[in-house]
C-alpha cells in the first residue's frame, strides 16, 4: 500500500513533469472510483492546466486552473506517465494531455480519483492530520498530550497524522524502544523525542530511495527501499540487529507488528 514516501515521490516527479501541461480529455473505465458522475468529472477537468502537485498523507493534490484533482491509490496501484502507444495492460483512468502524453492510472483496491472546486470541501482529505514529515517535535508532543490509547493505533490514524501506515511504523517504534501496544500516557519525554526522530528518519530514508520496492513511480520504476534496509519490520524469526533476540510477530488490533521483545518491552 502506498504511504507518505510514495506520495512524496509521486508529487515530486509530477511537479517536475506535469506543471504547465493541459488535460485535453479523460477516459473513465471505472466510474466507481469517482466522487461525481463521469460526465461531470470529465467536464470539470477538460481543458484544465496543471498548476501544482502536493502530497497530502497518502493522497496527491493536483491543483489546476479549473479546480483540484485528488488521487489516492488506496490499497495499491499505478500512476504512469506514458502515451497512447505504450499503455499498460491494466488501467482504470486515462488523462490525455494536450501534447500527446497521458497519465494512465490503475487501482488495485479502493483507489480514488476525486474532483473538488476547493480541497477544503473534500471531506476525505480535509479531515486528515498534518503530514508526518511536517511535524516539529513540539507539535508531535502536543498531539500526544493527554492521550491514553496505544501508540501504534494513534500513529496509524490518518486523522491524527497523515501518511504513516503499517509498513513505515514498524522500525520507528523499534528505534525508539517502544512497544506498539504501549499506552501513550506511559511514554517519557525521551521516548517521544526518539519516536519523532525515528519516524522522520525512516520516512526520509524511503523517499531518498525512491519509495518502497513494492511500488512503482511515475516512470514505472520500482523504489529501492526494501527488506535489506529493514531492522525488525517483517523480520519474524530473525535476530534483533541490536541485541540478537529473536524478532516476534504479534497481532495489534487489525494489524500485525514486528518487535524485539527485549528492546521493546510491553511496559515502561
Amino acid at each position: 500500500m502506498p504511504e507518505l514516501p510514495e506520495s512524496f515521490v509521486f508529487a515530486r516527479d509530477m511537479q517536475k513533469e506535469l506543471v504547465g501541461r493541459t488535460i485535453s480529455s479523460i477516459e473513465v473505465l471505472q466510474p466507481k472510483c469517482l466522487n461525481v458522475p463521469a460526465g461531470k468529472f470529465q467536464a470539470a477537468l477538460r481543458g484544465a492546466r496543471i498548476i501544482d502537485v502536493t502530497p497530502r498523507g497518502k493522497w496527491l493534490q493536483i491543483e489546476t486552473t479549473q479546480g483540484w484533482l485528488l488521487l489516492s491509490l488506496g490499497m495499491g496501484g499505478e500512476i504512469l506517465l506514458t502515451d497512447r502507444g505504450n499503455l499498460p495492460e491494466k488501467y482504470r483512468l486515462i488523462f490525455d494531455l494536450a501534447d500527446g502524453a497521458c497519465l494512465a492510472i490503475n487501482f488495485w483496491w479502493f483507489g480514488y480519483a476525486h474532483y473538488a472546486a476547493n480541497p477544503a470541501d473534500h471531506k476525505m482529505t480535509a479531515q486528515l492530520g498534518p503530514n508526518a514529515l511536517d511535524l516539529t517535535l513540539d507539535e508531535f508532543r502536543e498531539l500526544l498530550r493527554g492521550r491514553r490509547g496505544a501508540i501504534k493505533t494513534f500513529l496509524l490514524d490518518q486523522k491524527h497524522i497523515a501518511g504513516i501506515g503499517n509498513v513505515y511504523v514498524q522500525d520507528p517504534l523499534f528505534k525508539a524502544g517502544v512497544h506498539p501496544l504501549r499506552s501513550i500516557s506511559t511514554l517519557s519525554d525521551q521516548e517521544v523525542a526518539r519516536l519523532w526522530k525515528a519516524l522522520r528518519e525512516t520516512l526520509q530514508e524511503s523517499i531518498d530511495q525512491g519509495g518502497s520496492a513494492w511500488e512503482r513511480d511515475l516512470y514505472g520504476e520500482k523504489g529501492k527501499w526494501d527488506e535489506s534496509l529493514f531492522l525488525v519490520a517483517y523480520q519474524e524469526g530473525q535476530p534483533c540487529p541490536t541485541c540478537g533476540t529473536t524478532v516476534e510477530k504479534l497481532k495489534t488490533g487489525s494489524t500485525s507488528s514486528y518487535i524485539c521483545p527485549a528492546c521493546q518491552p510491553s511496559k515502561s
